[in-house]
């Protein structure tokens, strides 16, 4: 993760998971000096830009095949592994501020081996920013002696005013992750996913190049940056502000190259190790280990709903059938600090990241794509929107949607009641004996659940796909503004059991529907 202090500095996990996705470097001219920024950056000669233009240029460039660039100095790359990487530092002096929010830059390394253009953008001018290698400092002379002028940036982030903290940063393939509001970096979000979860090796799209729009501070901050991979090509705008979360307007132009099987449009990736519901699978001392612990879907049709994450045993990939989503996100509802007793990684403090539709999306579907894990080093979780169109060579694309990295959902269900958590135990009533199944206690609150007393006529609806179903009620938890609903159920073999249930008062529905695949296991002993 980005430490807390320096954004700069990473742990091994975005280390390694930088590695697996990145692409073949691109090449860079250079050092030149025919201008410098503010920070002392040095610039080439203006030239005339537009985004029409990079447009066109995405467009041309899914005309002709693929080449993958090569990687220059990649052996020397190499040795700037975890450890060298956290010795060098991006000069404060040398900080790009002609944008509205200031710019520092990446380092290359072993894990990020693959430069990007950067340029900044006045007007309809484009300057792009020159290597320099005087851009760092290197606690290793050594190292530092043994770089080339010619390196090249890894990628960028946005700064807080401060000047000490970020805020966003752009880093590896199309990957880019906010801090959100409380200044904590979880999961992150891609330009595009490309064969996620099938059984031959997933596409990973970059971006290439970045065009940083000058503005005053308060001003949205406009990125754009053109994607490149074997199959797509794409010309995207980011148009970000910070009011009371971090918001990012997106417009996407894809342009295909060849057929894709599975395209995912505004792609997710999490960590979801285990929670209170697969406490079983746990090694680990502490409570809970996640950045997400739930999928939040808006139907087009109007539905809540909300899926709890596993850690399954295989990859497993759900689907959502939709039209015109309102929106779907990766959410971190869990805030409580003792649910987690981490106070390094404070994994209450990640941001939850939610995704609105501003274009006509039409028929899909979200996916949500669950990878085995048993470290929190490893993202394992993907969600993103699969349109139920193919998708073919030739083929021009556009998606318009907006990013909400928050710490509370943008758009909470507040006409139902939403859950808060979802534990697992053994079926039957103690004292008695007991069988194989299992009890679920599912707890809402919010809404129509607000404020309400202690009754006895509020109805779980609970569907299984297979199995049976039993002993099911709901009560209001003494001393909380909780309703918890329990049922029991019975269902022999290993296959996944598709589970949903919400609550009822007469006709009247009280809460958004709670999705969860349960796969069956055995508690230890």
């Amino acid at each position: 993760m980005m430490d807390r202090t320096d954004g700069l500095r990473m742990d091994r996990r975005q280390m390694l998971t930088g590695a697996a996705s990145l692409l073949a470097a691109l090449g860079l001219p250079a050092l030149a000096t025919a201008a410098r920024a503010q920070g002392g950056l040095p610039m080439e000669a203006a030239q005339p830009y537009s985004f029409d233009a990079l447009r066109t240029r995405a467009r041309r460039l899914a005309s002709s095949p693929y080449v993958a660039p090569p990687v220059p100095h990649s052996e020397l790359l190499e040795t700037v592994d975890f450890d060298a990487y956290q010795t060098i530092t991006f000069k404060p002096s040398m900080t790009v501020e002609e944008t509205p929010d200031p710019v520092r830059l990446f380092h290359l390394g072993r894990y990020f081996k693959t430069p990007v253009r950067l340029y900044l953008v006045e007007g309809d001018r484009e300057r792009e920013i020159a290597y320099h290698h005087d851009a760092f400092g290197y606690d290793d002379p050594d190292l530092e002696a043994k770089l080339p002028d010619d390196l090249g940036y890894a990628g960028f982030r946005l700064m807080n005013p401060d000047g000490r903290t970020d805020f966003l940063a752009f880093l590896g393939s199309s990957y880019f992750r906010s801090s959100g509001p409380e200044g904590q970096y979880g999961l992150s979000a891609r330009g595009l996913a490309i064969d996620t979860g099938l059984s031959r090796p997933e596409e990973f799209p970059r971006f290439s190049a970045f065009w940083l729009h000058a503005g005053a501070e308060g001003e949205p901050f406009v990125i754009d940056a053109l994607l490149e991979s074997e199959s797509v090509t794409g010309a995207y705008r980011f148009k970000v502000s910070t009011p009371d979360a971090i918001l990012m307007d997106v417009d996407a132009y894809l342009y295909v190259r060849k057929d894709v099987e599975r395209l995912g449009v505004a792609p997710l990736t999490s960590m979801f190790w285990y929670s209170e519901a697969n406490r079983h699978q746990a090694t680990d001392w502490r409570p809970e280990v996640h950045d997400s612990d739930g999928l939040a879907l808006w139907t087009g049709s109007g539905e809540r709903i909300w899926r709890p994450l596993n850690n399954p045993k295989v990859v497993r990939t759900s689907t959502f059938t939709d039209a015109d989503p309102k929106g779907f996100g990766l959410l971190q509802r869990d805030r409580v600090f003792g649910h987690y007793e981490d106070d390094g990684a404070f994994y209450d403090k990640r941001p939850g990241l939610w995704v609105e539709p501003l274009s006509d999306w039409g028929e899909g579907e979200v996916q949500l794509v669950e990878i085995p894990t048993d470290d929190e080093i490893y993202d394992n979780i993907a969600a993103y929107w699969k349109p139920a169109q193919p998708v073919r060579s030739g083929d021009a694309l556009h998606f318009a949607y907006r990013l909400h990295w928050v710490s509370k959902e943008p758009y909470p269900p507040e006409p139902v009641a939403h859950v808060v958590a979802t534990r697992i135990g053994r079926a039957g009533v103690p004292g008695q004996e007991r069988s194989d199944g299992k009890k679920f206690a599912i707890d809402f609150t919010g809404g129509p659940l607000d404020g309400m007393e202690q009754r006895f006529d509020i109805d779980a609806v609970v569907d299984a796909s297979r199995g049976e179903v039993s002993g099911s009620y709901v009560v209001k938890v003494v001393g909380t503004d909780r309703w918890r609903a329990v049922f029991d159920l019975e269902a022999s073999g290993s296959d996944p059991v598709e589970l949903r249930c919400y609550l009822k008062l007469g006709d009247q529905v009280l809460t958004e529907t709670w999705m969860y695949q349960y796969l069956p296991f055995d508690f230890a002993g």
